[in-house]
């Protein structure tokens, strides 16, 4: 179950469960969708932090998404949600909900897509919706979660401390990782990998990426604990792999 911290956090997250059951009960998107990312394992409980969009991967093609992007907008328009924004070209979503702007009232959506070939994919049950659906298994999100922070930062510039935190979070958890998908998306193996992701944790993660991201999405007495130790520790568990590897 995913952990709110405050009642705003609680309507969103029930937003966020509307449009999952609306995209379930529908017998195209529910095909063509897979659920992944922070709130897709926050829901399954493979993380602990509150988590605010919606990621899927698309396993349609190019010539699907305009048939894709018809069936969303009947789900949006019949759950009373506006279209804020929206990509021209691919599958992303800024939905208004509410109107208290004091607050979060914007979910957002995003379906990437091509697939990676090595992801792979399982169907997981939601229960506080009952509906199933086809989702990154653990392996595949980690390894995935594993990649992004770096590639967050070559796409925008930006680092987000949420994925510093998932990393440390799955690696503390005992979770296994996909090296093909890190193959895949960066064509190093993972020893240097790993290597690479080190100096750059080292290099461009501060105590301020850390707080204005991670803050508002764990409980304060966790977040002042971790946001102490959150860079070393995830520095350790990645040394800790490298050495593994020379074993």
């Amino acid at each position: 179950m995913m952990q709110t911290n405050n009642k705003y956090d609680n309507i969103h997250k029930a937003w966020l469960y509307r449009v999952l059951e609306a995209i379930s009960s529908d017998a195209y998107l529910s095909t063509v969708l897979y659920f992944k990312g922070g709130t897709c394992a926050s829901m399954l409980g493979w993380l602990d932090r509150f988590s605010v969009d919606l990621d899927f991967d698309y396993s349609g093609t190019s010539n699907d998404i305009s048939k894709t992007r018809e069936a969303l907008a009947v789900i949006f328009a019949d759950l009373g949600l506006s279209i804020k924004d929206s990509s021209k070209n691919g599958l992303q979503y800024f939905l208004k909900y509410g109107n208290n702007d004091n607050h979060r009232t914007i979910l957002k959506i995003d379906a990437s897509f091509p697939l990676f070939k090595s992801s792979q994919y399982a169907p997981q049950r939601f229960f506080e919706i009952d509906r199933v659906f086809i989702c990154q298994t653990k392996e595949t999100m980690f390894a995935h979660k594993l990649c992004a922070i770096m590639d967050r930062f070559e796409k925008t510039g930006h680092i987000a401390g949420r994925d510093l935190y998932d990393i440390h979070h799955f690696f503390m958890n005992g979770y296994d990782y996909d090296a093909d998908v890190i193959y895949e998306r960066t064509h190093l193996l993972v020893k240097e990998f790993f290597q690479k992701l080190i100096l750059f944790i080292e290099k461009n993660v501060t105590d301020q990426v850390i707080t204005e991201d991670l803050s508002s999405l764990i409980e304060l007495a966790k977040f002042k604990i971790l946001r102490k130790v959150l860079k070393r520790e995830v520095i350790k568990l990645l040394k800790d792999e490298v050495e593994s590897f020379k074993k």
